[in-house]
C-alpha cells in the first residue's frame, strides 16, 4: 500500500512498519520464531496519483480539492457530451461544498467514468487531526484502514505474520499474497477468526471446540482473520 503525506507533519517518506496489538496477542500464544507486521510505503505528495491513499492536515483539505476543481471546470468547459457535462457538473458543486470526490455518491457507470479522470481526492483522503502527528504508528494503522485495507495473520513455529489485503478480497487472491503457488494449487482456506483464536487459546483448542472452517476460493476475507491455506503442490 502507497500513502502520499500531503504536508502531515512528523511522517517521514520511506516504508513503515504498522505494530499490531492484535498480531502481539497472537503471537504470545503461538511464540514463534519470527513476528512480522504489515508494511506501508509513505511516498511524496507529487507521485500521489499513484498513492492508494492520501493523508493531509486539515488545514490544506482545500489545496487537493482546488486541484480537482481546477481540472473539473476545464473538462467540464471543453466536454460535448451530456452526459459527462451533467456528471462534471455534480462533482464540481460537490468539491464547492468541500465534498472529496471519494465520499461523492456515483454509481457504477459513473465512477468507472471518473476513475479515467485521475482526480487527486478520487482515492481515499484521511485528514489528520493536530494531535495524529505525534503517534504515527496509530495514524498509518488508521490511514491502512480508512484506505480500504485489512490484514489476516498466518501463524506458525517459524512466523507470525500480518498479510495486507484490500477489503473484500477472496481467499483464493490471499492466497496469491503469499505465494503464487498457494494461489495456483489453492484447495481450501482453514480459518479461525481472531476472536476465537484468542478466546481458546490458539489453533489447537479452537479447532477442538469447532471454530475453525473449512472456506472455498470465493469466501471473502475478514479482518484480523487467521488463515491455513492448504494447496497441491
Amino acid at each position: 500500500m502507497k500513502i502520499s503525506n500531503f504536508s502531515v507533519p512528523n511522517i517521514n517518506i520511506g516504508k513503515h512498519n504498522i505494530k499490531d496489538q492484535r498480531l502481539d496477542q497472537v503471537d504470545s500464544i503461538v511464540k514463534a520464531k519470527k513476528k512480522t507486521y504489515i508494511q506501508v510505503e509513505v511516498i511524496a505528495p507529487e507521485l500521489m496519483l499513484e498513492a492508494d491513499a492520501i493523508i493531509v492536515p486539515r488545514d490544506l483539505t482545500s489545496d487537493l480539492i482546488l486541484k480537482d476543481l481546477e481540472f473539473t471546470e476545464t473538462r467540464l468547459s471543453r466536454s460535448a457530451d451530456e452526459k459527462e457535462k451533467a456528471l462534471l457538473a455534480f462533482i464540481k458543486a460537490q468539491l464547492e461544498k468541500e465534498v472529496f470526490v471519494c465520499n461523492m455518491q456515483l454509481d457504477a457507470e459513473q465512477k468507472q467514468l471518473v476513475s479515467g479522470y485521475g482526480l487527486i481526492t478520487g482515492r481515499p483522503v484521511i485528514v489528520a487531526e493536530s494531535s495524529d502527528s505525534d503517534n504515527t504508528n496509530s495514524f498509518l494503522s488508521r490511514a491502512v484502514a480508512e484506505g480500504g485495507f485489512i490484514s489476516f495473520f498466518t501463524a506458525g513455529e517459524k512466523d507470525t505474520r500480518a498479510w495486507l489485503i484490500r477489503k473484500g478480497t477472496t481467499a483464493w487472491l490471499a492466497a496469491g499474497v503469499i505465494h503464487s503457488d498457494i494461489q495456483r494449487g489453492f484447495i481450501r482456506a482453514e480459518i479461525i477468526s481472531f476472536n476465537d483464536f484468542i478466546q481458546f487459546g490458539g489453533e489447537v483448542k479452537a479447532k477442538q471446540a469447532g471454530k475453525m472452517r473449512l472456506e472455498q476460493k470465493d469466501y471473502i476475507m475478514q479482518d484480523a482473520d487467521l488463515a491455513n491455506f492448504r494447496f497441491n503442490k
